[in-house]
């Protein structure tokens, strides 16, 4: 059975929330807000001129010191991964996250209120189709410091496993699995940050963490706590009186579940990989997780979509009957011999076309391109490519046989292999946006013998024919 292909989604409308930064300690108010299809998730720094934005998106990522943080042309995004989670785990695929500071408050430091927000503003299908990242090989990072790994293996869905092991008595080896997306905000949303107490010292030290409290980050104290440490820590918590718990826990703050800090893992591993940019099919698992780690797995996971969506050649069989002959294209297209560049039709879409030309010494271009060496001319490649997304862009008319199609703008242009008599080429066009007005923007690509031959980004308009 095939897929059902899912639709993109966005909020309904917008909706704010207030908090202080984990490490700013400054007020800061977050508004989500409706984006357009193929955006993805974009921050906006509202307190700065012109509201600049910074994409979720790894390639921005240069630091990952308690927490994820972006930067791009000198704005910053500090700790994003709370967020992002909460907008991967309820599958919203387009928002704009505005905020007048740089970073989002830590509310509980956990995507629990981020999730709550998300759900009244409400979800709505838009137009075009989700891109999902299917995992068909393992895909791995390993850490050799630190003994951390990640690996990606195939999996009917998204799905991630956390296994930490912090070494200590208070907190040791900890699972975490989410199974099912659907089950993100019952079972992860609320698991909180958590820190040690030596590493809340040290940050103290540095003047950070100045927006933490007691009820956003758990503590656990893994060294012998004198009264001075407590001293510091009643004036770093504005609390008379702070204790330790029986389980190690710092004053009175009660764990959600026991492997809480294994599932907060798992929450920062979801937000982390949304900086990928698509959905992902899969199965995560992480073993000994953290911002660095989840990061650098990112990026090798988005220069593997990156290679495999370049030289993913479509699987067709040749040997099949097309979808459209050469008399059928005909009877869509007012091209004609020799300048007829498309042979048959295998697969077409509202938002995608497949299509196949066969390469002969017969093509009147080789006379002159080039005696003794004859190579199709690229210029003619393109052409290829720009028919085959014709039959896409009138199949939005219910009448193409009275409409043309005008080339407007290519960009993008690369010629990666030569193209020779004898060669197969196919062809991928899919819509980058859904038509609007007549305007058609596609992504092109031509495949030959296995491997990517020329790509483009094509801009066409649908003309009515006199």
């Amino acid at each position: 059975m095939a897929d059902r292909i899912l639709k993109q989604t966005t909020i309904r409308e917008e909706v704010s929330l207030e908090g202080v930064g984990l490490h700013t300690g400054k007020e800061v108010k977050l508004t989500f807000k409706p984006a357009p299809e193929n955006t993805g998730y974009v921050f906006r720094r509202t307190d700065l001129d012109d509201k600049p934005e910074v994409e979720a998106d790894v390639s921005y990522v240069v630091n990952t010191r308690r927490g994820t943080n972006l930067e791009k042309n000198g704005v910053t995004i500090q700790t994003s991964e709370h967020v992002l989670a909460a907008c991967v785990g309820l599958e919203i695929d387009n928002l704009y996250i505005e905020l007048d500071a740089s970073e989002p408050p830590i509310m509980d430091g956990s995507s629990k209120f981020f999730v709550e927000a998300l759900e009244k503003a409400g979800t709505v299908e838009q137009e075009a189709d989700r891109e999902e990242y299917i995992v068909n090989e393992i895909i791995c990072y390993r850490d050799e410091e630190s003994g951390s790994e990640i690996i990606a293996m195939p999996a009917e869905e998204y799905q991630v496993t956390t296994m930490v092991d912090f070494g200590t008595k208070v907190l040791g080896t900890q699972n975490a699995s989410l199974e099912h997306l659907s089950d993100f905000k019952r079972e992860i949303a609320d698991s909180r940050t958590f820190s040690f107490l030596h590493e809340i010292e040290t940050l103290l030290e540095h003047g950070l963490i100045k927006g933490g409290d007691l009820n956003n980050a758990i503590v656990y104290v893994d060294k012998e706590i004198g009264e001075e440490t407590l001293k510091k820590l009643r004036v770093a918590f504005n609390r008379e009186d702070i204790s330790v718990k029986p389980n190690g826990i710092l004053d009175n703050l009660t764990l959600h579940y026991p492997n809480e800090a294994a599932r907060h893992k798992l929450l920062d591993v979801l937000g982390d990989l949304a900086l990928v940019g698509t959905r992902i099919r899969g199965k995560i698992i992480a073993t000994k997780p953290g911002h660095h780690v989840n990061t650098e797995f990112a990026k090798k996971m988005a220069k593997v979509i990156k290679a495999e969506k370049r030289n993913n050649m479509p699987k067709i069989d040749l040997n099949q009957p097309p979808l459209m002959d050469v008399n059928d294209i005909m009877n869509t297209l007012p091209h004609r011999s020799p300048f007829l560049l498309v042979d048959k039709i295998y697969e077409l879409t509202d938002s995608h076309v497949i299509g196949v030309k066969n390469v002969t010494m017969n093509e009147p271009f080789f006379v002159g391109h080039f005696p003794g060496k004859p190579v199709m001319p690229g210029v003619l490649q393109v052409e290829a490519m720009a028919q085959t997304g014709g039959i896409l862009a009138l199949k939005s008319v219910p009448d193409p046989e009275n409409y043309l199609t005008y080339f407007m703008k290519i960009d993008n242009v690369r010629f990666k292999q030569q193209v020779v008599p004898g060669d197969t080429l196919i062809f991928k066009l899919e819509l980058l946006a859904p038509i609007r007005r007549g305007i058609c923007q596609m992504q092109a690509y031509a495949y030959v013998n296995g491997k990517l031959a020329t790509e483009a980004i094509l801009m066409a308009q649908i003309v009515k024919s006199k």
